[in-house]
């Protein structure tokens, strides 16, 4: 999270800074409070609160638990592991839509967003996905969240960039989109490094929960995390390099992150070869998706989060099918999964923010956005010694 979190903040303006920072820690306090609170008892694990009866069998679609986590019996079962890695879940998810409203998002509606994202939208499909859901039922896998974080995150960043629009002045009356460039690589590239960490610990968590006595594929999914990570970057360097004439650096690093994101699914199942390949696929394609983000679909997504995450983790599942080792799902079964998060967590997620953004607006106002996030939501600037606003808002 700390990775993210320094990532998207480099890749903004400099007026915005302490304002993401700040509301990436609000997005993963709020997530984690309400899912331990509301949200786990929905994901349910181990348990089944709601069955669909259809075509001769039982389809589990709700988890069954108590409030606040009640359920779990710290007495030495797998229950407690569950959660905490739930717990770092749900707030990695959480913090992904904040860098698609980044510097013109305000804080108090990070906060409410982030609650409907952990309290609804993230435990429901959770449970759907998890090997006791109906998803699961069907054959559907994701070992390390490719679907439940990242393609529900970045769909949430989707929405998120949707509901509050574009920053002033991102696209010309024409529709073109201009410039925007972080103010800070240094961020940026050392972001990297630590999302590294996280994502080791989460795939080898998620590796040990599989088969608690296999030391050997707690190894294989750090290997191909690294593998994944490093044929990421590499593939969105040359891809730079080939589409601008030279590399790009913040291009490069959402490379890094997209190879992370798109291995999560198949890292404890697949060889490092092909944990090679799976990474080269999406880092070389996702300099293509945030293009055509920006101008076709014309939506301003300041660190890339949508095409990084959503993209990532779409491609991540069907890279499963597609390379999974002996144990691994089916084409068809990872296919519904897309389906169902383009088909459920994008209307909902859509509708739930639509519906709250008319209690707590969303978009801070044209001023505010004009003079910074940073002085206009929080009174002070990161950076308090040095000009943070270049001529384009001095004219105004």
């Amino acid at each position: 999270m700390a990775g993210l979190t320094l990532l998207n903040a480099g890749l903004t303006r400099s007026r915005s800074t302490a304002h993401i920072l700040l509301s990436s820690l609000c997005a993963v306090s709020v997530a984690v409070l309400v899912y331990v609170a509301f949200g786990f008892s929905f994901a349910g694990f181990g348990s089944a609160g709601a069955v669909l009866h259809a075509g001769g069998r039982e389809w589990n679609v709700m988890g069954s638990g108590r409030l606040f986590a009640r359920s779990v019996n710290f007495d030495g079962s797998i229950g407690p592991l569950v959660l905490l890695l739930q717990i770092f879940s749900v707030g990695l998810c959480a913090l992904i839509p904040v860098a698609g409203g980044a510097e013109r998002w305000r804080i108090a509606a990070v906060c409410a967003s982030s609650a409907l994202l952990a309290g609804i939208i993230f435990p429901v499909f959770q449970h759907w996905a998890a090997p006791d859901g109906w998803l699961g039922q069907m054959g559907f896998l994701d070992a390390g969240g490719a679907a439940s974080i990242q393609g529900v995150g970045g769909i949430g960043a989707l929405c998120i960039a949707w509901q509050v629009g574009a920053r002033q002045g991102k696209f010309t009356p024409e529709g073109i989109p201009t410039a925007m460039p972080g103010h800070n690589a240094t961020f940026v590239l050392f972001g990297c490094l630590l999302a590294l960490l996280g994502w080791l610990g989460l795939n080898m968590a998620s590796a040990a929960l599989i088969d608690p006595h296999n030391p050997g594929l707690l190894a294989l999914a750090a290997i191909n995390t690294v593998i994944a990570a490093g044929a990421g970057a590499i593939a969105a360097l040359v891809g730079t390099r080939v589409r601008f004439g030279k590399p790009d650096a913040s291009l490069t690093a959402n490379g890094w992150v997209a190879g992370l994101v798109a291995i999560s699914a198949s890292a404890p199942y697949v060889k490092p070869a092909a944990a090679m390949l799976i990474g080269s696929v999406v880092g070389g394609a996702m300099v293509f998706a945030i293009e055509v983000i920006e101008l076709r679909m014309h939506v301003d997504d300041p660190a890339g989060a949508i095409s990084v995450h959503a993209f990532g983790g779409i491609w991540g599942l069907w890279a499963l099918s597609i390379f999974g080792d002996g144990v691994h799902g089916s084409f068809l079964a990872q296919t519904l999964g897309v389906a169902t998060l383009i088909g459920f967590v994008l209307p909902v997620c859509y509708g739930l923010n639509l519906l709250m953004n008319r209690f707590v607006p969303y978009r801070v106002s044209p001023s505010g956005e004009r003079q910074g996030m940073d002085l206009f939501e929080l009174g002070a600037g990161a950076y308090p010694e040095f000009v943070t606003h270049r001529e384009d808002f001095s004219r105004r």
